[in-house]
């Protein structure tokens, strides 16, 4: 058996991760790339007795990279020792495509091209003749459908074949005549100068090669590279000792580009590189003159409106969460059921004791009053998947654009780590990478903690459940969009105050609309959900435990009352949430434990009420502390403090400083607290209490 090790790169949307998701099924696992936080996919399938693993690289349109995750594709393509890079195409886009393409047959990649999404290219009318295409660049290209595994036996077939016979896809790369000559390696093959290539023309090639730390790449790509600017090029160059020689003699290529062409040597590759793109599509392409308007276009008259966007998000994510509830409930009851079933078979079984207490008040009553929703998170990670895959979530970031750009001074790209945000905190302040300048950067990570994380849904599905049953999806509806209206505001105040700058323009490709692959969304959602559960079973559960030694100290108090360690804690601080409308000390309490982790704080109230109430239920106990406006005062204030522990970590991790940890903490609460004074003092006045 052969190990096989291949990237699939790509621009983003183009399929990659339904093709990933359909090689390796739930043989894949998630994982950060040595010495950096940016998250790797990575799994592995056997194929006619080779073990292949297969690397989801991030998406990116260029080697020449920005962001931290182009910057992370492009040292996996360009340092390390894969097989074979796929190059996953969309067919409905080549133009755009290619581009990244010709940059990896620069470093004469070992390249397969899977032409992917043939369906939408065929509804526009491009007829691709791949056999010509693969002709005229010199590698294979496949089709395929990633998302029903068309084509995908014949593309492992050829990974097979060129992992053992590797590919110079450099051969058929021509950049016209003069760029070429400068450009030419100057030793062929067998190690002998090529002497019909001037010297002039390949000095800097020549100066490349003098040193062999720089021939880790061709050294034709290095030199495009200091032709271009490349940041990361230039400087590992520059630790050269022949640097001197090589920027000598790239002054004069670029003095001389300049005076024939009358542009900047970055100018001159794009055109060149466009230009031989444009060669390979009129040669193996077919395609109307003017083309009809697709189905996504269509779609996107309405979708993208100025006017009608903003509406048909709200409703979507109405019927988002009406389903999401609606479709949980029985599901809720029947776990919910089970659990007492056990807590009661345990106190029968062990009597009231130390043992039953912490197996019933401390671990059911805690990870076991969370687990009851976990239909309601698993539907809510299904819902997030199915519009992510679809390609909406894209227009929702392109629709608040305009929103984002007058009220805050962000454009729409900021939006896209603010939706992330929906599902968890930690992978939305990753996605901050994205971003071009490091200001707007920070602002976006300091409002991304306002986005309704699914942690926090079982605290709403609790309080809803209690105060608000005929209204559940609306309620929850209201916080969200609470949530986004809060960013907005407080990013507005953030911005004049400390971001002051001018925002870059907001560019962002919109893909295709498309049916999501029932098996991508399912792996989707039970990785989110897996997670959740892994989480119940370690920090919850240890955090339950907390909550329970705590409420059955000092010795001899009856557990979770206000003369436990635990009630004394919140007895301290209960006073400072007595404006907001719940000043008791199990509120406090919860607020403090929920720190760690926001469903603590259903975990929280469950274990105290377990015994204290005598069965009567949780929600009939919540109603002896809150009333419907200070439940939804409470359920804001859940919505809008410090997330948790492992969000502050990561914002540590990502600005490498304890300042803007701090920052966070200090901005989240003031502004969970001004926000909760003012839905409470607000009801009070309009006679809501």
């Amino acid at each position: 058996m052969e190990n096989i090790k291949i990237g699939l790169a790509g621009n983003p949307n183009v399929g990659k991760t339904t093709l990933f998701n359909y090689l390796t099924g739930m043989r894949q696992h998630v994982g950060n790339w040595p010495g950096k936080t940016v998250e790797k996919a990575e799994g592995h399938l056997n194929y006619k007795g080779d073990k292949v693993e297969v690397i989801d690289l991030p998406g990116n349109y260029a080697l020449t990279a920005h962001s931290i995750e182009e910057i992370i594709s492009r040292d996996f393509i360009v340092d390390e020792s894969s097989d074979v890079i796929v190059n996953v195409v969309d067919a409905s886009n080549l133009e755009r495509n290619l581009y990244l393409t010709t940059q990896m047959m620069e470093l004469g990649a070992n390249l397969i091209i899977a032409l992917n999404m043939n369906k939408f290219a065929k509804n526009k009318e491009h007829n691709i003749n791949s056999k010509e295409l693969s002709k005229l660049l010199g590698i294979p290209v496949i089709e395929i459908e990633a998302i029903d595994g068309t084509g995908v036996d014949s593309l492992l077939d050829e990974i097979k074949k060129v992992s053992s016979n590797s590919i110079d896809s450099s051969k058929k790369l021509v950049y016209g005549k003069e760029l070429t000559l400068h450009l030419t390696e100057s030793y062929d093959d067998d190690g002998k100068e090529l002497l019909e290539i001037p010297e002039k023309h390949n000095s800097i090639i020549q100066a490349i090669e003098k040193d062999k730390n720089l021939l880790d790449v061709p050294a034709t790509w290095t030199a495009i590279k200091l032709l271009e600017n490349d940041k990361i090029v230039t400087e590992k160059v520059k630790a050269s000792p022949e640097f001197r020689n090589i920027f000598k003699e790239l002054d004069s290529l670029e003095k001389h580009l300049k005076d024939v062409f009358g542009e900047d040597p970055e100018e001159i590759i794009a055109n060149y590189r466009y230009a031989f793109i444009d060669g390979l599509i009129k040669e193996s392409v077919d395609k109307p003159d003017f083309e009809k308007p697709t189905t996504s276009d269509k779609i996107d008259k309405y979708v993208t409106n100025r006017l009608l966007g903003i509406p048909i998000f709200i409703a979507i994510m109405w019927l988002t969460f009406q389903i999401t509830f609606t479709v949980a409930e029985p599901f809720q009851g029947l776990i919910e059921e089970g659990f007492t079933v056990l807590g009661d078979f345990l106190l029968s079984t062990l009597g009231e004791n130390i043992v039953s207490s912490f197996l019933v008040d401390g671990i059911i009553g805690g990870v076991g009053g969370v687990l009851v929703f976990l239909p309601v998170i698993f539907l809510m990670f299904l819902m997030i998947s199915i519009l992510e895959d679809s390609g909406y979530l894209a227009r929702a970031a392109f629709v608040m654009d305009k929103v984002m750009h007058k009220a805050v001074g962000l454009h729409g790209k900021a939006f896209i780590p603010m939706i992330l945000g929906f599902g968890c905190g930690v992978p939305a302040v990753m996605a901050t990478r994205t971003m071009e300048h490091e200001r707007d950067r920070l602002l976006t990570m300091l409002i991304v903690p306002f986005m309704s994380c699914t942690a926090r849904i079982p605290v709403y599905a609790l309080f809803v459940a209690a105060f608000f049953t005929a209204n559940q999806g609306n309620i929850v509806l209201s916080i969200y969009l609470l949530g986004i209206a809060v960013a907005i505001i407080v990013a507005a105040i953030l911005k004049k105050a400390f971001f002051k700058g001018i925002t870059s323009p907001f560019v962002m490709e919109l893909p295709t609309y498309k049916v999501p692959s029932v098996k991508g969304v399912l792996i989707h959602t039970w990785e989110k959900g897996y997670g959740f559960i892994r989480k119940a079973g370690t920090i919850i559960l240890l955090l339950s435990i907390l909550v329970w030694a705590l409420g059955s100290l000092p010795a001899g108090v009856d557990y979770g009352t206000q003369e436990s360690y635990l009630g004394q804690i919140g007895t301290v601080a209960a006073p400072v949430f007595a404006p907001l409308g719940f000043g008791d000390w199990q509120p406090a309490v919860a607020l403090i434990v929920g720190i760690g982790a926001k469903e603590v704080v259903v975990s929280t109230f469950s274990s105290l009420f377990e015994v204290s109430e005598e069965g009567e239920g949780i929600s009939n106990a919540l109603k002896t502390l809150f009333t419907p406006l200070t439940a939804y005062a409470f359920m804001a204030f859940v919505l809008l403090y410090v997330p948790c522990f492992a969000f502050v970590g990561t914002i540590k991790s990502e600005t490498n400083s304890w300042k803007w940890p701090g920052v966070l903490v200090l901005v989240t609460f003031v502004t969970a607290y001004v926000v909760s004074f003012l839905i409470y003092q607000g009801g009070l006045l309009l006679g809501l209490a």
